[in-house]
């Protein structure tokens, strides 16, 4: 099967089950990927301008295109939506140009059932183009943050924590020592330390921009606010017994039945309440088991986590055990909090994924 009939198939199969095909423009505003995937993704798009001098850049993924389509057709009505085509993105020892197809549930209530959907949908159209047995590695980055909100770590703390695990870098790399630079740098710091991400980052790009400058040592000002955003987090500490009880949880491993039942054991034993995380991820289970999946075969890793930070809750991979390089063909996860990034008026549920067909297709 060729990736073209893969994408055929997967549509008709999408497209069976109410999500509609959309194709979004190629050329897609490059700020609003920066802003919600971080300076880091700028090395790995394809970049150009306008002729206003804005930057534009070739369509790196869908899920951020479709979802300002969504915006501005459907406001607010609960809608599915397929797709499938070409996408730009520099990946090491692959190609800068690759196609993928997949699917995004806008608006829907019904969380849990939304996420078991996609899901079934995902591993439904694997079979269908036939990809081999995968392997289904589950992660949550909502029991992620309501254990970091229970336990009371200050907001720009938080944001540490999340990147630390995001990056994979664990909490191991959240010690950092004061320097003179820090030291010289202590007023900015302590101005946008607790700020919102996209605040403070603004906060530092204006200071910049009245100071006249617009590179340093080539990175753009944009990357150094990322740096000084990096840093005013790093000014603050994680106490020990938060760090204790972190480290408990990420060392979670297990079916989800099992992850279920040791998750709630440490919230118990650690005296936080963050039952109704708990509730929404055993709901969750349960309506996978309802659509036939084999729950007991899929792994759940608490340390897991997608390197995007729109991730608010339900988070997965889905692997070919005969490739070495543990690259995913399918990822996705819910991402509630980003229809509002682009300009929503309030929080928008969501849930998708998306296929990387010359990985299930071509040679492992």
């Amino acid at each position: 099967m060729t990736e073209t009939d893969a994408i055929v198939a997967l549509i008709a199969l999408f497209e069976r089950e109410g999500y509609a095909r959309v194709e979004p423009p190629v050329l897609q505003p490059a700020d609003v990927f920066i802003d919600l995937s971080g300076e880091d993704i700028r090395r790995r798009m394809f970049v150009t301008q306008d002729a206003s001098g804005a930057e534009l850049c070739l369509r790196p993924e869908y899920t951020i295109p479709v979802c300002l389509q969504h915006l501005s057709t459907h406001g607010g009505r609960p809608s599915g939506y397929s797709y499938g085509g070409p996408v730009f993105r520099m990946r090491p020892n692959e190609s800068g140009e690759f196609l993928q197809a997949g699917l995004e549930s806008i608006g829907r209530t019904d969380l849990s059932a939304a996420d078991a959907e996609i899901l079934g949908l995902a591993l439904e159209g694997l079979e269908r183009i036939g990809a081999p047995s995968p392997r289904v590695k589950l992660g949550d980055m909502g029991l992620l943050n309501a254990l970091v909100d229970a336990l009371g770590i200050a907001p720009a703390a938080k944001r540490r924590v999340i990147r630390a695990i995001v990056s994979g870098e664990g909490l191991a790399s959240l010690t950092e020592a004061e320097g003179p630079a820090a030291q010289e740098h202590a007023g900015l710091l302590a101005a946008i330390e607790g700020q919102a991400p996209q605040a403070a980052k603004a906060f530092v790009q204006d200071i910049l921009s009245i100071a006249g400058i617009a590179s340093v040592g080539g990175r753009s000002a944009g990357e150094i606010a990322e740096r000084f955003l990096a840093r005013a987090a790093n000014r603050t500490g994680l106490p020990d017994e938060a760090r204790l009880v972190l480290e408990r949880y990420l060392s979670i491993a297990g079916d989800p039945d099992q992850a279920a039942a040791a998750v709630r054991a440490l919230a118990r034993d650690a005296g936080l309440d963050i039952e109704a995380a708990l509730r929404a991820f055993e709901d969750r289970t349960g309506f996978m088991a309802a659509r036939g999946l084999d729950v007991s075969a899929f792994s759940f890793s608490a340390a897991f986590a997608r390197n995007l930070d729109y991730y608010t809750g339900f988070i997965f991979e889905v692997q070919d055990p005969r490739r070495g390089d543990g690259k995913p063909i399918v990822g996705g996860g819910r991402y509630d909090r980003l229809l509002e990034h682009l300009g929503a008026e309030s929080p928008v549920p969501a849930v998708g994924c998306s296929f990387w067909l010359d990985r299930i297709l071509g040679r492992p």
